[in-house]
């Protein structure tokens, strides 16, 4: 990106957020979705994604919270977030990061792990050279200009990487899936109503206040039982939400205004500030890669 001149006569630097969407059709039984980035300031939004993430930090150093904690990652280190999990992060520094990562279907996963139910990773953070610098190849040879044409290829080093994921790192689906169902409490049902309702009321939510009237408990509860299930307060799962609608949409063939119209957004404005802040990359980019599936488009 070449600096633009201002007024002054002085340059502008170039915008340090950079990122590539891309979807490639016809490798599992619904699109597959990649992005590369390199981000310089941005911090992502709090949301989750309905796929695995699984990627690869290739320079600098990225923060994530995820869980209640906090992690850092560098070159090398392999990302997994799970899908429903809510999540963000962001550079670590001055200097930023530069990442590649996939976002594989949950059955693919489970088809990986001899299909006994989505694996679990205890840990987003996944020290395995090995299976890095598997992950960057992977990427590479479905995306770019120099990527693998033989289908077969492309296949077949996806579902080695996955299937090596699976059986190195993952943990028994079954008692992970006991676990989580043990941790049921009183905040998952807080979490599971207030969000339902919200979801239901995309275009004209309820307000808090609202919200704890009809379920029987102060604003203050609520907010506390919602944030330690979700990660986030109610008005930011809105708004992931509703960048996930407008991503349905958008596959749909809908432009991002109309879009951001059906989903709730005052205008395509706001969805595009959303939307860069979940995804990377703004409506107009993400539309035209899902209308091209194998063609890498750079954010407008």
């Amino acid at each position: 990106m070449t600096p633009t001149a201002g007024a002054s006569g002085t340059s502008s630097p170039p915008d340090p957020d950079r990122a590539v969407w891309t979807r490639i059709e016809g490798i599992q039984g619904a699109p597959l979705d990649l992005m590369a980035a390199r981000i310089g300031r941005r911090h992502y939004a709090p949301h989750a994604h309905d796929e695995f993430a699984i990627g690869v930090c290739t320079d600098g150093l990225e923060v994530i919270d995820y869980r209640g904690g906090r992690r850092r990652s560098g070159p090398g280190s392999v990302v997994v977030v799970e899908p429903g999990e809510p999540h963000t992060g962001g550079p670590a520094d001055e200097h930023g990061f530069s990442y590649r990562v996939l976002y594989p279907a949950v059955d693919l996963l489970a088809e990986a792990g001899a299909g006994k139910g989505p694996p679990h990773f205890r840990d987003p953070i996944i020290d395995d050279p090995d299976l890095g610098r598997r992950i960057w190849a992977v990427h590479r040879a479905l995306t770019g200009p120099g990527a693998e044409p033989e289908p077969l290829v492309r296949e077949s080093m996806l579902l080695s990487m996955l299937s090596d994921l699976v059986q190195r790192h993952a943990e028994r689906a079954g008692a992970a899936h006991a676990a989580r169902d043990a941790g049921d409490t009183a905040a998952a049902w807080i979490a599971r109503t207030v969000s339902a309702r919200l979801a239901d009321e995309l275009a004209a939510p309820p307000t808090l206040n609202e919200l704890a009237a009809e379920i029987g408990m102060s604003r203050y509860r609520l907010l506390r039982g919602f944030r330690e299930v979700m990660g986030m307060p109610p008005y930011a799962w809105l708004a992931q939400y509703r960048v996930a609608r407008a991503r349905a949409l958008l596959d749909a063939g809908l432009r991002p205004a109309e879009a951001a119209t059906l989903v709730g957004f005052a205008d395509q404005a706001h969805l595009t500030r959303w939307f860069r802040r979940v995804v990377g990359v703004t409506p107009g980019a993400y539309r035209n890669s899902v209308q091209d599936g194998s063609r890498p488009v750079r954010p407008d």
